[in-house]
């Protein structure tokens, strides 16, 4: 079982990025799907997540700036991120949970700076 992120990159403030979680050796289809960030220094949080039936639901700080959706056929989620901020740089990291095992991506780094 594998998740792999990727997408992350140095964007200016103001610019976009498009996030992509693809698991291998599990079905995504019908598991909610987590996105974390981890910034230097501080704990990781919950950015967004979406249920298997498609519904998203994001932290106050994404909210308007940042889409989660799926695509159940290439067994991929995405993470759009528009507006970024510097205080969007982090880690990102995809999980999921299934029979009650975590499973995470190896994380993609995110850097948002001028």
């Amino acid at each position: 079982v594998q998740l792999q992120a990727s997408g992350g990159g140095l964007v200016q403030p103001g610019g976009s990025l498009r996030l992509s979680c693809v698991a291998s050796g599990i079905v995504f289809r019908a598991n909610t799907v987590y996105w974390y960030r981890q910034a230097p220094g501080k704990q990781r949080e919950l950015v967004a997540r979406i249920t298997g039936g498609g519904l998203a639901n994001y932290k106050d700080p994404v909210k308007g700036r940042f889409t989660v959706s799926r695509d159940d056929d290439r067994n991929t989620v995405y993470l759009q991120m528009n507006s970024l901020k510097p205080e969007d740089t982090a880690v990102y990291y995809c999980n999921t949970i299934i029979y009650a095992t975590n499973y995470w991506g190896q994380g993609t780094l995110v850097t948002v700076s001028s």
